[in-house]
């Protein structure tokens, strides 16, 4: 049964118990020893699979490889094995702060991982980057890591579902940071009391406006989730040590609620499992079949089939305006109720056309499928018809859209809209789609067969197919795997050669 959370601001001569704090809830939920049910653990190495594959996908590209040479900048702290850098051989080691950097960068760059969507957003296999870089540095276990996964996926997914961050333009990690503390807690088998401190004091570090996700999108896009992660990793350390975290970090008068969220008179309910209460919340968040913002999932798959059903939509001479009636979330953040000319501007940077809407249309109206870089090449953004297209089509909020982003019923939640086309020869066209097909009810939902496909084409040509063999049985053998070193195999190593024309920038470090 679960346990309904009130959270709201408090005066500072009122002080609050620590038991009536969001923080100590979060704790408590990380240090319930609860089993972990099969079906549970079996999406855990979806994501940890899921992780792998875009994270391979993206070694050579530049955000990965500066933060890659960072980290490898820093040799193994002396309390642990030290942590293992994707596409890195093993015989090179890093503290597990830094491996969480730049293993959380090369995860998050191509946008192609899981997300839950709720009152905010959210990638929950951000957690996975520093939770497996600091079971590797202490020899944990698999199934530790596994119940440490549970735990981040938990509290993530439920501060998601309850407290809006992007309604006062604060960016999503600020659920990321305490959920990977809150991993951590269970990863280590820490007291409540340093598991409360850390979760404090990441929640503290890791909130920061959404200018990261506005106007000309930058490469940081990819950082912000890996600094969440870096940062927790260290906010659990200085715990772990004794050190105490400002309190309560959620309530406290001059706290990131009454301060940065809903004011002084904010009330949110936050639903978290009761004592010995199953934890399932994986199962209610999805990957992705294309490497594009999550709510532009749906209409890609729209969009590849009308290609095939109308192919006279690809012909901007043919089309005199494509309105896509969706969410408001949608609508506000990759359409053009953003208010952001870069939206529609050919010379763009990638991460700002994976968050236009109006561009992902136009391009997979015309080519009928989605591909993680040509659908990106510069070249492509600025084919002239593509633009021609690009600039007819526009976003509105439809209150029924909304209504379904924010639907407490799974068979009713949706990330769609319905397309509405005006033809120059007067003809329209008006057709819609709910959920994304590989989304668990859509037409082709993912399972492990498309977790490998998935792993198999992105992955194939940055390791080769020996070691990605060898890294599948590993990570699909991820619940068996002993303590003491064995989660090391679940580790891609780059083939030789593939970093040798991208030179590592100079820095600092």
């Amino acid at each position: 049964m679960s346990v309904r959370h009130e959270v709201r601001p408090q005066p500072s001569d009122a002080p609050l118990p620590r038991e009536h704090q969001l923080a100590w809830a979060l704790a408590e939920l990380a240090c319930d020893p609860v089993p972990v049910d099969p079906d549970v653990t079996d999406m855990v190495v979806n994501r940890v699979l899921d992780d792998a594959a875009v994270a391979a996908a993206s070694l050579v590209r530049a955000p990965v490889v500066a933060a890659r040479a960072q980290a490898l900048a820093h040799g193994p702290s002396s309390g642990g094995r030290g942590s293992l850098v994707t596409g890195v051989g093993s015989a090179r080691r890093t503290s597990p702060e830094w491996a969480a950097w730049a293993n959380g960068v090369a995860v998050r760059e191509l946008d192609f991982h899981d997300t839950y969507l709720a009152a905010d957003y959210s990638h929950p296999g951000d957690t996975i980057p520093p939770l497996l870089a600091v079971a590797q540095h202490v020899g944990a276990s698999g199934a530790d890591l596994v119940r440490a996964v549970v735990t981040a996926y938990e509290v993530q997914v439920s501060l998601v579902r309850a407290i809006s961050l992007h309604r006062h333009k604060i960016d999503h990690v600020a659920h990321l940071g305490p959920a990977v503390a809150a991993g951590l807690g269970t990863l280590l088998h820490l007291d409540a009391d340093v598991v409360f401190h850390a979760i404090g004091q990441a929640l503290h570090t890791t909130t920061a406006t959404r200018q990261s996700r506005k106007g000309e999108i930058s490469t940081w896009k990819a950082y912000a989730p890996a600094f969440a992660g870096k940062v927790a990793i260290e906010a659990v350390d200085r715990a772990m040590r004794g050190q105490t975290s400002p309190t309560p970090i959620y309530e406290g008068a001059d706290g990131v609620i009454a301060w940065l969220l809903d004011g002084p008179d904010a009330r949110y309910e936050v639903d978290l499992p009761g004592p010995g209460e199953p934890r399932r919340a994986i199962l209610e968040t999805y990957t992705k079949e294309h490497s594009a913002e999550y709510q532009s999932q749906a209409l890609i798959d729209l969009a590849r089939r009308l290609h095939h059903e109308h192919p006279e939509l690809a012909d901007p001479e043919r089309v005199r305006a494509i309105v896509l009636h969706t969410s408001h979330h949608t609508h506000h953040v990759i359409g053009t109720g953003a208010d952001d000319p870069q939206k529609y501007d050919p010379h763009a940077t990638r991460e700002t056309l994976d968050h236009s809407i109006p561009y992902i249309l136009a391009v997979a109206l015309q080519d009928g499928t989605w591909h993680h870089e040509r659908s990106y090449a510069p070249e492509r953004a600025a084919r002239p018809d593509t633009v021609a297209l690009w600039q007819r089509i526009t976003t509105q909020e439809d209150p029924g859209w909304t209504r379904r982003y924010h639907a407490d019923d799974p068979a009713e939640k949706a990330f769609g809209g319905r397309l509405e086309v005006e033809l120059v020869d007067g003809s329209r066209l008006v057709e819609e789609i709910a959920v994304a097909d590989a989304h668990p009810l859509g037409a082709r939902p993912f399972g492990r067969a498309q977790y490998v496909a998935k792993l198999r084409t992105l992955a194939t040509e940055a390791v080769g197919e020996t070691e990605l063999d060898r890294f599948l049985a590993a990570a699909t053998a991820l619940p068996e795997l002993d303590a003491g070193g064995a989660l090391d195999a679940v580790h891609l190593t780059a083939r030789p050669g593939l970093f040798d024309p991208v030179p590592a920038p100079g820095g600092l470090f």
